[in-house]
């Protein structure tokens, strides 16, 4: 199971317009101990507004006691990039939790850098690593325009024969069929939309089991799929529970006093992650690994089911 991840208030110190639409906030302590490091590909749960937070990467390792953050404006999401945008001025004060990674970068190992868009803000500390690491690494860098990719300039700038930039009103188009045609000993780590991830993970099948990595700020397809009604013996708790096929093991769990970490209640932060004792999960969550999916020692308890078939479950909660 994660581990509790430390909640802390945290002082805008600096705020940057880094390319259109997206704009850099340098977090620092208000007040208490200095922050701590985190590795590569960690992320932070955000309080937005009151009772609602959304995850954004770490950008760089900590800098003059600073984290750093790139949002993206989403004037059609739910809300939380625009709070971000419109509400967030240097000297306010946010909540912040963690850092959580579940999106871990190896320096021993080659990389292959593929980021669409805002997905580019966790890859950039990755290839930070790499290049302390002295690894192999490339860099395939989508977007709609090089002013609303955060972060290419100084990228091609500082590392013109490792980044390829395709920019579609350039007339470029990513082709990660061509790119993962042939498996290489290298790791593709992947961040942007899920069309992006989805057709990574599809053109690199073929590839050693665990060569692609993947990181997802979205709730899955399936997320809200009609379930089944199953069993839940929740052993801390000490009681057994009936979760509805209307409802989410969650809010039943909550419902029986369980004491239940959350955060985005749709499968994409990890906070509420629970070991599995006895039973086969219908994972849709986007945190964990096809690998670790398919072991079934965890679960996330906001999103996940009974897999069908699967009467019961018991749960170290």
């Amino acid at each position: 199971m994660s581990a509790v991840p430390e909640r802390r208030r945290l002082r805008v110190a600096a705020r940057h317009r880094v390319a259109t639409d997206v704009v850099a906030l340098d977090l620092a302590p208000v007040d208490g101990p200095a922050l701590p490091d985190w590795e590569p590909g960690a992320h932070v749960d955000l309080e937005v507004s009151p009772g609602a937070e959304r995850q954004y990467s770490l950008v760089t390792t900590t800098i003059d006691g600073h984290w750093r953050i790139a949002v993206l404006r989403e004037p059609d999401g739910r809300g939380g990039s625009v709070a971000v945008h419109e509400g967030l001025a240097v000297g306010d004060e946010v909540a912040v939790a963690g850092p959580r990674n579940h999106f871990g970068h190896d320096p021993a190992r080659p990389a292959v850098f593929v980021a669409g868009g805002i997905g580019i803000t966790p890859i950039r500390s990755m290839i930070a690593a790499a290049e302390r690491a002295g690894t192999p690494w490339e860099l395939h860098y989508a977007g709609r325009s090089r002013d609303r990719m955060a972060f290419v300039h100084e990228l091609v700038a500082a590392h013109p024969d490792r980044v390829v930039v395709a920019a579609a009103d350039e007339g470029v188009r990513l082709d990660v069929d061509a790119l993962l045609a042939a498996p290489r000993d290298a790791v593709v780590y992947c961040c942007g939309p899920r069309g992006l991830m989805d057709a990574v993970e599809a053109a690199a099948a073929h590839w050693p089991a665990g060569s692609v990595r993947v990181e997802r700020f979205e709730a899955a397809a399936d997320v809200d799929a009609p379930g089944e009604a199953f069993e839940v013996e929740l052993t801390v708790t000490g009681v057994t529970v009936t979760v509805p096929a209307d409802r989410t093991l969650l809010e039943v769990a909550e419902d029986a006093g369980a004491f239940v970490l959350s955060s985005c209640r749709e499968g994409t932060c990890g906070t509420c992650e629970t070991p599995v004792l006895e039973g086969a999960v219908e994972h849709r969550d986007t945190v964990l690994s096809p690998e670790e999916q398919a072991d079934d020692r965890t679960m996330m308890v906001c999103v996940s089911r009974a897999r069908r078939g699967c009467p019961r479950l018991v749960l170290e909660l």
